[in-house]
């Protein structure tokens, strides 16, 4: 613990560490407080002694402050770290060759170092088990969010899957996607729910990720169109979250995930193919060869061979029942 003399560095203490999540706290001890007993060793101190151990005290204080600055730093770097030990600038660029193309609305927004943050606040996405499960995990989210907010089409440059984060708002929604009977999260009059981000956030998602993430999802459901770093971190909760009966899709892909017997009922055996069940089952599974589902393999299987990584077994749902 530090040892503050004084109140004057208690608050001096404060004032530096003042708006972290990180506290440090400083314990003065008084010697009168230690009771003594027939073991307790006698040390003596003279004069010498007290002056080094006062002027120890600020020096040890600083010392204080900087382990509390470095831990919080290397905490940071650790969660920034990992993801670009799988993704480099350079791949990401490779992944998404026209995400900044004039001809996508989403040009310039979704940028690398938006990414990297984001990531920052879900340290385990992409952090957990081997490096191959990693690579994996990393591979489905690109590929899921690259559908979603695709540009492709089947003759463009560079191929259909070349074209993904083009798109950061659904383009002309039917609906304002409010649900009056949701008084859990209550909608806003003269605000829309449709669509925003990489996952395409929606509905009554927008209450929860924002509870989740320190925005106003219902009041100011605009901000993951305005803001590319929220935008990659409401993705992030997308798929870190479990929405029961549903597991998260980073459990599927890290092989957490046991399937209930109402799983096994409806074939939903885990795989990319149950992400796709998980994010937009109720339209795209139990069909045979639908398109929507070809477009999410296509992404996946060109990102796992830029990761250098096997997709696994399980890549549609065709076969299995939408979760209810």
């Amino acid at each position: 613990y530090c040892h503050a003399p004084n109140d004057a560095k208690l608050k001096f203490l404060g004032l530096l560490l003042n708006g972290t999540k990180h506290h440090v706290i400083c314990y003065k001890r008084t010697f009168k407080a230690a009771k003594m007993t027939k073991s307790t060793p006698k040390v003596k101190v003279n004069a010498n002694t007290k002056v080094l151990l006062k002027m120890a005290q600020p020096s040890f204080l600083l010392f204080c402050i900087f382990l509390s600055f470095f831990s919080i730093l290397s905490s940071y770097q650790t969660k920034a770290t990992t993801i670009t030990r799988l993704v480099s600038k350079s791949l990401y660029d490779s992944m998404f060759i026209h995400k900044d193309n004039t001809a996508c609305p989403a040009n310039g927004f979704y940028t690398y170092e938006s990414f990297v943050k984001a990531t920052g606040r879900f340290p385990r996405f992409g952090s957990v088990g081997s490096m191959e499960t990693r690579r994996r995990e990393v591979a489905a989210f690109l590929a899921q969010i690259s559908h979603e907010t695709t540009g492709g089409w089947p003759t463009a440059p560079d191929g259909p899957y070349a074209w993904g984060l083009c798109f950061k708002e659904e383009i002309s929604p039917q609906s304002n996607y409010c649900d009056s009977s949701n008084t859990e999260w209550p909608c806003f009059s003269n605000k829309t729910y449709h669509g925003r981000g990489p996952i395409q956030l929606s509905n009554y998602n927008y209450g929860p990720a924002g509870r989740a993430l320190g925005f106003d999802g219902l009041r100011n459901p605009e901000i993951v169109a305005n803001n590319s770093v929220i935008a990659f971190q409401t993705a992030l909760w997308f798929w870190m979250t479990e929405q029961s009966p549903k597991p998260s899709c980073h459990d599927v892909m890290i092989g957490r995930y046991r399937p209930t017997e109402a799983d096994l009922a409806a074939n939903r055996t885990g795989g990319f193919g149950l992400t796709t069940n998980i994010i937009n089952g109720g339209l795209e599974c139990g069909i045979a060869g639908d398109g929507r589902v070809n477009d999410r393999i296509g992404f996946y299987q060109r990102y796992a061979g830029l990761l250098n990584v096997g997709t696994g077994p399980n890549l549609d749902c065709e076969n299995q029942r939408p979760f209810a």
